[in-house]
């Protein structure tokens, strides 16, 4: 079999390929950078990743702000920084509905951590 013109990363692929009973294959061409694809679905995927990365750093913002009032708060008792760390994970988790593990790796952690060390807790 020989290709009359095949596609190299400069060209296009042509569809002139013959087979050994002249038989012609046709090769897809590659899509030009004016072609639009589909215009709709990328600015839905781009809002949807915007509005994640916001959700993010406000999940981000919040745990922080937690663990500040957590380390810096001399009149916080243990329960009270319980209970600001159980409502950050649930408003984490009403963000974000199936990322319980995520937080369990990621937040939590630190949150205990700090306790143990403003609260000496064993």
């Amino acid at each position: 079999m020989s290709l009359t013109d095949v596609a190299t990363p400069g060209r296009l692929a042509t569809s002139k390929a013959v087979g050994q009973r002249g038989d012609t294959v046709n090769f897809p061409q590659q899509a030009g950078p004016d072609d639009a694809g589909f215009p709709l679905a990328d600015e839905l995927s781009r809002r949807e990743r915007e509005e994640e990365s916001r959700k993010i750093r406000r999940l981000q913002l919040m745990i922080s702000m937690v663990m500040s009032v957590i380390g810096q708060d001399p009149n916080l008792t243990v329960e009270e920084a319980s209970e600001l760390a159980a409502g950050a994970k649930r408003a984490a988790l009403a963000m974000f509905p199936d990322k319980e593990l995520a937080y369990d790796l990621l937040y939590k952690p630190r949150l205990q951590r700090l306790m143990k060390e403003r609260f000496r807790l064993q």
